[in-house]
């Protein structure tokens, strides 16, 4: 990465520059250079970051405009950005990923999701929904594991871990995930919810997670979009109220 690149850089040299052409201690060199490196760091994150928040922002508008095709060149464009700073080219790739499995893509997101940030726990969702259509079970457990390491406050994430091992009759399994996630938030209906339903021997209700739930597209065609028609039909009241 270049920011690491450039600030040692600069905190190695000027160190060098204080101890032995100004003369200074080694522990007084070695305060300012980690000042120095630090400080670079800091400033280098800070315009690299706010580059990549403007394309976020311009490729918000290019999805709300339906320009999906442009918001993903515009993506794309940002790469650059990921040989300057830790992470920026998996948070790209997440949101690539995302865009194209939510247009049901699932052979272009593939790729992308791979090699998704791990903290984005939707794209890592994706991630191990495509390695159970690819029947690779360890796969898809080894990254919801993952995921609910890093972000193990989202009930949608647990459900949607359980609800994937019910799919694969890992029932058992499935049970003890929903066990674990009531662990990280105690009292989640949703959770309580299916459990309940799972120890009757029922199935799993996921629907109340709405659109966050449907863009895994894990229900039939047909009511994915039965849902979005009426997600239609209420914004239309809305805006007529």
């Amino acid at each position: 990465m270049y920011n690491f690149i450039i600030s040692g850089g600069l905190g190695i040299a000027s160190y060098l520059l204080l101890t032995l052409a100004a003369g200074l201690s080694w522990w007084l060199s070695l305060l300012i250079a980690m000042l120095l490196l630090l400080g670079s760091f800091l400033l280098i994150s800070r315009v690299i970051m706010k580059k990549v928040m403007e394309i976020m922002e311009t490729v918000s508008k290019d999805l709300q405009g339906q320009r999906v095709e442009k918001a993903i060149s515009v993506l794309k464009s940002g790469m650059k950005y990921g040989k300057w700073q830790i992470y920026v080219t998996g948070q790209l790739n997440a949101q690539i990923g995302m865009i194209y499995y939510m247009r049901r893509d699932f052979a272009d997101a593939f790729p992308y999701l791979e090699k998704a940030f791990f903290k984005n726990w939707v794209a890592m969702g994706m991630l191990a929904i495509s390695y159970m259509k690819r029947n690779k079970k360890d796969k898809m457990i080894s990254t919801f594991d993952k995921s609910v390491q890093w972000s193990p406050k989202e009930s949608l994430l647990w459900n949607l871990y359980a609800y994937c091992l019910n799919e694969n009759g890992e029932t058992g399994k499935a049970k003890e995930v929903l066990e674990k996630g009531l662990k990280k938030l105690p009292g989640d209906e949703v959770l309580e919810q299916n459990l309940a339903a799972l120890n009757e021997g029922k199935k799993m209700k996921m629907r109340s997670f709405g659109d966050l739930w449907f863009q895994f597209h894990l229900e039939s065609l047909g009511a994915i979009q039965k849902h979005q028609a009426a997600s239609m039909g209420a914004k239309r009241r809305v805006i007529r109220k």
